[in-house]
């Protein structure tokens, strides 16, 4: 007789265990990321108000590429949750002085909250949307993997060459790659019985500060008072 029956058995995302274990997850994952942007915000402001110089970019793409990769490997440790505040109060300290030089700009106030309020709204209609249809989007996580690499290779490509009209194009295919990554991580808090909260913060938050980010981009090319 077979003896790998496991003891627990992995609940499943439609059973009444699994649907306990989901809205757990969702509820610590959304309290957690609520936190992180509240302290993302806080360092921004400082970093603004110091008038803290910019960071070299290649800085910024450590940050936002070694954090996660690190966090994921204490993904199941205490140290975990520390990590993850570290991350995202550096992001938030390597945007001040990027969302500082946007507020310069003609209309620069304007610029900065409709990117806010952009981004706010965009989170809350998708996430909210794969919350209450429960419908499954992990094929789209093919597509959010490939086009993040070509959409970083573009990036890097661009700090060289210095063409407004790829910068514009990079930042409308990012805002659409974290559309459809919210939907997919959404999906798999509710679909694929992801269980680490703290993971699915620092994947929601990415795809949050990367979205606000391009539509800085964005409303400064469109919607500066000199246009």
């Amino acid at each position: 007789m077979s003896t790998n029956i496991p003891l627990v058995p992995r609940a499943l995302p439609n059973s009444g265990t699994g649907a306990l274990a989901t809205n757990k997850v969702i509820k610590n994952t959304y309290t957690l990321l609520t936190m992180t942007l509240a302290l993302s915000a806080l360092t921004a402001f400082i970093a603004l108000k110091t008038n803290a110089p910019p960071m070299p970019w290649w800085m910024g793409l450590v940050i936002m590429l070694g954090g996660p990769l690190l966090i994921s490997k204490f993904s199941a440790s205490v140290w975990s949750i520390p990590m993850t505040f570290a991350f995202t109060a550096a992001l938030g300290y390597y945007a001040g002085p990027i969302v500082g030089m946007y507020l310069t700009m003609p209309g620069g106030s304007s610029i900065v909250f409709n990117a806010m309020a952009t981004t706010s709204i965009i989170f809350l209609a998708l996430s909210g949307y794969a919350l209450t249809t429960r419908k499954n989007f992990s094929f789209m996580g093919g597509f959010v993997m490939v086009g993040c690499l070509v959409v970083l290779l573009a990036i890097v490509a661009n700090i060289f060459l210095n063409i407004p009209a790829l910068s514009l194009a990079i930042s409308a295919a990012a805002v659409l790659l974290m559309s459809a990554a919210i939907l997919w991580d959404t999906s798999r808090m509710v679909n694929e019985g992801e269980t680490n909260y703290v993971m699915m913060t620092v994947s929601l938050f990415a795809n949050i500060y990367v979205m606000f980010m391009h539509l800085l981009n964005l409303f400064s090319f469109f919607g500066g008072d000199d246009r």
